[in-house]
């Protein structure tokens, strides 16, 4: 599900084969994150220059050394989202998934394991909050609430993004989320502390469900219908979102309906610039069973 299939940062043709496969009536379908400018892809230079300075070698002073945002470099990030948005409702998209999750720059700010800042962003949770809500609000401006959703992983340890207090934070960016009244909050299950595997866990997305009065989705590690059914039928979530099995099973939602067996996806080939291999080519349940 990375970007590794969009060269130079910029969708392909085979993209539009790939969401047309999975396109069903009615169903709503969540790209990958995009880039929203040119400077969010970050430089070659600056990740150079870390190597360099966690190496043997010495830095080089061409290279820049990387620094937490400015005030001003802050108020430019959310402009670039802000127009990001306004492009993609200019370019068809229903809406926008703010992606607070997962180690990016959002989730940054937002877990005091990164954010070190002593000043109106960073310290108490509030604070940690402020560019998240700002870009929220800022989004939600442009392009109207009703098209705003936002991804978070509270309880996730992504590219050592972490936090001391998950719950507390979950909580709080539930309520100011619900307060602002975006469409939907879309968060990642607890027991997914790392991206590639489930951990055992007495942690529940529980306070944050009944804090957020909009459409609550959650994702993380569901593979089958059951598991899923069994969450909407606690009234856990509203609804269930799937990855990795949309990805190795095009028609997901047709085989949910027939109770079909599933295509077992290939990690091996999730991570790669194949146009083709482990992206397009998974099949249909009509080509493994002759089903109309």
């Amino acid at each position: 599900m990375s970007r590794l299939r969009s060269y130079n940062f910029t969708p392909q043709t085979h993209a539009i084969l790939y969401y047309k496969q999975r396109t069903t009536n009615g169903g709503l379908m969540i790209s990958e994150a995009s880039g929203i400018s040119e400077t969010a892809q970050g430089t070659d230079k600056p990740i150079r220059k870390q190597q360099f300075i966690g190496g043997s070698k010495g830095a080089d002073s061409e290279y820049s050394t990387p620094h937490s945002l400015t005030i001003h470099e802050i108020s430019c990030v959310i402009n670039d989202f802000r127009l990001a948005a306004r492009n993609a409702i200019k370019a068809g998209f229903d809406g926008v998934e703010i992606h607070g999750a997962n180690g990016y720059i959002v989730d940054q700010f937002l877990k005091d394991q990164v954010n070190d800042r002593t000043d109106e962003y960073g310290g108490s949770i509030q604070n940690r909050c402020r560019f998240a809500l700002e870009l929220v609000q800022a989004i939600s401006d442009e392009i109207g609430l009703e098209r705003v959703g936002m991804r978070l992983s509270p309880f996730a340890d992504y590219n050592e993004s972490g936090d001391s207090d998950p719950h507390s934070l979950g909580l709080f960016m539930a309520e100011s989320l619900s307060q602002l009244g975006i469409a939907y909050c879309h968060v990642i299950e607890p027991r997914m502390v790392t991206q590639f595997g489930k951990a055992e866990t007495r942690n529940s997305l529980d306070s944050m469900r009944k804090a957020f009065k909009g459409t609550f989705i959650v994702a993380g590690g569901y593979c089958d219908r059951d598991e899923a059914s069994r969450v909407i039928e606690n009234d856990e979530a509203d609804l269930v979102a799937f990855g990795r099995a949309f990805l190795a099973n095009p028609d997901l939602p047709r085989r949910f309906r027939l109770n079909a067996p599933l295509n077992i996806y290939d990690r091996s080939t999730f991570y790669t610039d194949d146009p083709v291999v482990g992206y397009t080519d998974y099949p249909f349940l009509e080509d493994q069973s002759g089903l109309p």
